[in-house]
């Protein structure tokens, strides 16, 4: 009975699981008679450990006789009496005490159980009878109870589990509704850069939303993607998308300081951050963001989510991607990039504003060194190649950017193709357009236009200081709007802001000098620059403020019971605070334009719109219209020739007089008493030899013959059309001349001759219109010779100084409101206009071969400077007669002051000239000519010629102010 009444809940030391007969409660009813008691010698059940014999030694390790909850009882202690429970612990035995020892050698301790009454013998086994009080809960209960509870707690952790796998799905599906189609990776263009390229690969301008240019992962050097991966993302390519780790590190942070301040986004992450999502630090985000990543990491490869990543970021100062990055801090593409440079590049993505190296080099540099640092820990590079890279200096590309470009007009013509051509897709960007342009042209072409101009600037004195005339032009009147030119009036000046005050009308107005050095090179202050009542040229730069209604005042007459009742009775009217003056422009000089061609090939090597060299200017070159004057008479003797009505010899009327219908008044008031021969009456630029050339030939087959060698502009069929009366643009008048010039062939005149697509891939442009023949070889020849007499002995004698045989004409129109030339040699075309966009008068002395040649010259002498000068080819077809000077016919045999000239073969005079005492007699034969012109003979098939009214003296032949074409009429290019 020893193990039943022992007191141990888990059994004596021979049933240490508790699989004996537990102990009786004292609930628990007596035992049967029937059932024999247990004896001390009885052997345990099956299942139940043996017990300690006497003579047998602890095990090592074993548990002491007595319970592990009882303590023993010290030495000290008095008995424990028979109703007194065993003592209960929870620890192991007080150090010092020792467990039971069998055998007679070891005394058993005095608080060891024994029977009361019974001899006490050291080390002698022994029984205690005496009854104990029940016992507490053994180890089955226990068991029993651990498992309830174990049940319990796992139902619970299952419906939590449950619960929370529910509140995942629902998680999910909430942000799962709005999330964006992860397709759009496969396909996603993001905005890039379109270069526009002069023909030998010279930047000539960017467009763009984002300045981007996209490079594929092969072509990204081995050290910039592993510079990003050390830096960003080292586990990039081992991970699924998400670092969960970093995750609940950032997670912990940002809910210890309440609002977001870490981060643990993957490249992966930070790609669907920055294309599919947007930027926002919110948790809500960042769910959207988890559930993308998973996608996208079974949809994309690393790859390719790696090379959006490196052309998407932004890396500061405008510039998206690691391309243009590399371009924009170093000067070259990333494919030649350093593991230093690549190492800064990486830098610089962690806070483009703080680590820029342009904005704090020494910053930049110290996190070049982390990222060096992370790729040496991270086994990305090793100890010597770190080492060397933080040894090598920055070495940072010069920054070229300006708003001022070299062919700002190119780069507008060039969006309008491409728009053209690929429609709205030309708004990503991503194209290269290669253009004609020499790059060295251009910007002699340049500086031609802006010479000539301050040219005309100091002959009319509009450099600063501004003083008053003695006469000062009436200033504009009332309340200016739209894009005019207008007469105000200098009130002021302020030099701490650099500004004029300027009243135009009823509108008061403000000038900044700092957009105007063009005016000012000496950089005066504003109260130096123009005086007090100056009257100046200004245009508005913005919308006019709408017009302030002020108080009305009572009239004079008006008693004040009867002012009361009417302001009583009126509206109440407060008087408003005056406008902000508006911002104003000068313009106190004209404007010029230049276009040059090639004669072979004709590409336009040089395009020029005007003085400033700004992106959204005016180009005048293409869209401004303004009469052509005198050039326009190349056309008219141009089509005699090919109509075989005129030759060099013809003797032309120069008398105004003679022509019946239309006034036109001489450009030399000297000619006029005689008539002259073409060339004389060309190389002079007399009007009404043009005059009576075009009522021989007709107005209709000139304005004809002008649309087949380039002139697109519509031209009306009347005599004023000689003297260059209807508009046209200086790209139409370069196109017709470089025509004469190659031997009267036209050819569609071209500026773009390549796009090539985001992906590498040509474009196809729109079919160039086919060459086609206006003149025989020997017409065009005679023709060109005529205008080398201009160069030679005419209006144009300023252009002999480029030591070459040049052809063309000078054009001035009434007033002066326009002044050309056009001319060219044999490689290069080029037209000149100057003229205020107002159509104001170029003022006094002012002409063709003063206001728009000297420009010709000085681009003409630079494009020529490293070509050989060569005469004009002469072709067959064309032969060389002497004539007689006075009359055109064949010069007399011996005549001493016969001259050569050219002719297209059979065109040639065959009359020989009379002798000199017979020209009295046909002076006085003609004498009495009637007033209509004599020798007139309409062109066959055409009948007499509309009169067209005179203009006034003086009288402004110009249309409106020049614009842009209409939608229906494309560029003539």
């Amino acid at each position: 009975m020893a193990s039943e009444q022992s007191g141990n809940p888990g059994g004596n030391g021979n049933d240490p699981i508790g699989k004996a007969d537990p102990p009786r409660r004292a609930s628990e009813p007596p035992r049967r008679a029937s059932e024999p008691p247990r004896r001390a010698s009885e052997p345990p059940r099956p299942g139940s450990a043996p017990a300690w014999r006497a003579s047998e030694p602890p095990r090592p390790g074993s548990a002491p006789a007595w319970r592990a909850s009882e303590p023993p009882r010290r030495a000290s202690e008095p008995p424990r009496r028979a109703s007194e429970p065993p003592a209960r612990r929870s620890g192991p035995p007080e150090r010092g005490s020792e467990p039971p020892q069998r055998g007679s050698a070891a005394p058993r301790p005095a608080s060891a159980p024994h029977l009361d009454g019974a001899p006490h013998l050291d080390g002698a086994p022994h029984l205690d009878r005496t009854p104990h009080p029940p016992h507490p809960p053994d180890a089955q209960d226990r068991n029993a109870r651990i498992a309830t509870w174990a049940k319990r707690i796992g139902i619970a952790l299952a419906a939590m589990l449950a619960l929370a796998a529910t509140a995942v799905v629902l998680f999910v599906r909430h942000y799962e509704a709005d999330l964006p189609s992860t397709r759009e990776l496969k396909d996603y263009r993001p905005p890039q850069v379109t270069r526009i390229l002069a023909r030998d690969g010279t930047r000539l301008g960017e467009v763009f939303t984002e300045r981007r240019t996209v490079v594929r992962i092969g072509e990204i050097p081995n050290q910039v993607k592993l510079a990003a991966l050390a830096a960003e993302d080292a586990g990039f390519y081992e991970h699924a998308g998400l670092n969960y780790l970093g995750m609940l590190r950032a997670l912990a942070v940002n809910l210890r300081s309440t609002q977001t301040r870490q981060g643990a986004s993957t490249i992966t992450q930070q790609v669907i951050k920055n294309v599919l999502l947007t930027p926002d630090r919110t948790y809500g985000r960042k769910a959207r963001e988890i559930i993308l990543a998973r996608r996208i990491e079974q949809e994309l490869t690393k790859d390719e989510i790696l090379e959006l990543y490196l052309n998407k970021i932004y890396f500061g100062h405008g510039r998206y991607g690691v391309e243009e990055a590399s371009r924009y801090y170093f000067g070259k593409s990333v494919r030649d990039v350093t593991l230093a440079e690549a190492a800064l590049l990486v830098a610089v993505v962690k806070g483009p504003s703080v680590y820029s190296p342009r904005a704090n080099l020494e910053r930049a540099v110290r996190r070049r060194d982390f990222v060096l640092d992370q790729m040496r820990s991270k086994g990305f590079a090793d100890e010597i190649l770190v080492e060397q890279a933080k040894r090598e200096p920055v070495v940072l590309a010069i920054e070229t950017e300006s708003l001022a470009e070299l062919a700002p007009e190119v780069v507008s013509e060039a969006q309008r193709v491409l728009r053209e051509v690929v429609g709205p897709a030309a708004q990503q960007g991503g194209y290269t357009i290669t253009t004609t342009i020499d790059p060295a042209m251009q910007a002699a072409a340049r500086a031609a236009v802006r010479k000539n101009l301050d040219a005309y600037a100091k002959r009319h004195k509009l450099f600063g200081p501004l003083a008053r005339a003695k006469k000062e032009p009436a200033p504009f009147e009332g309340t200016p709007s739209g894009h005019k030119v207008f007469r105000g009036v200098v009130t002021g000046a302020d030099d701490a802001r650099g500004t004029l005050s300027v009243r135009v009308g009823a509108l008061e107005g403000t000038v900044s000098l700092r957009g105007a050095q063009r005016y000012n090179p000496n950089g005066l202050a504003p109260s130096k620059f123009a005086e007090v009542n100056k009257v100046v040229r200004v245009s508005l730069i913005g919308p006019a403020p709408e017009p302030v209604a002020a108080a009305a005042a009572p009239a004079e007459d008006e008693d004040d019971a009867a002012g009361d009742a009417r302001r009583a009775a009126a509206p109440a009217v407060h008087a408003a605070k005056p406008a902000a003056p508006v911002p104003l422009r000068l313009e106190l000089g004209p404007e010029a334009a230049l276009v040059a061609i090639d004669v072979r090939t004709r590409e336009v090597v040089a395009l020029v719109g005007g003085y400033e060299a700004v992106r959204g200017g005016l180009d005048r070159a293409t869209f401004a219209r303004r009469q052509p004057g005198s050039t326009f008479k190349a056309f008219v003797y141009g089509y005699g020739i090919h109509a075989r009505t005129l030759t060099p010899a013809t003797i032309l009327e120069t008398n105004p007089s003679t022509v019946s219908g239309y006034k036109p008044q001489n450009h030399d008031e000297s000619e006029g008493k005689s008539p002259a021969r073409l060339r004389e009456a060309l190389a002079h630029s007399v009007n009404v030899a043009a005059v009576s050339a075009m009522s021989r030939v007709g107005a209709s087959n000139v304005a004809a013959f002008a649309g087949a060698l380039g002139i697109r502009s519509k031209l009306g069929a009347d005599l004023s059309l000689a003297l260059g009366a209807y508009e046209v643009t200086p790209r139409e008048m370069a196109a017709a001349y470089a025509s004469i010039a190659a031997g009267g062939v036209y050819e569609q005149p071209v500026l773009i001759t390549k796009i090539v697509g985001p992906g590498g891939v040509e474009i196809p442009l729109p079919p160039r219109p086919p060459a086609h023949r206006v003149m025989e070889e020997a017409e065009a020849f005679v023709l060109t010779s005529l205008l080398t007499s201009v160069v030679q002995g005419g209006t144009a004698k300023q252009a002999r100084s480029l030591g070459r045989p040049i052809a063309g004409k000078t054009g001035t129109t009434n007033s002066a409101k326009d002044a050309w030339f056009v001319g060219f040699s044999t490689d290069i075309a080029c037209a000149v206009w100057t003229g205020y966009d107002d159509a104001a008068p170029l003022g006094k002395g002012e002409a063709g071969a003063t206001s728009a040649l000297p420009a010709f010259v000085d681009f003409m002498k630079l494009a020529h400077a490293k070509r050989p000068a060569a005469d004009f080819p002469v072709p067959s077809g064309v032969v060389r007669v002497k004539i007689d000077p006075q009359t055109g016919l064949l010069a007399r045999e011996g005549q001493e002051d016969a001259i050569e000239e050219v002719f297209v073969a059979g065109t040639e005079p065959a009359e020989e000239a009379p002798a000199p005492e017979a020209d009295a007699g046909a002076e006085a034969a003609g004498a009495g000519a009637p007033e209509d012109l004599q020798g007139v003979v309409p062109a066959p098939g055409e009948g007499p010629l509309p009169a067209r009214p005179a203009p006034a003296h003086g009288e402004s032949e110009h249309a409106p102010e020049p614009g842009p074409l209409p939608p229906s009429d494309p560029p003539p290019f």
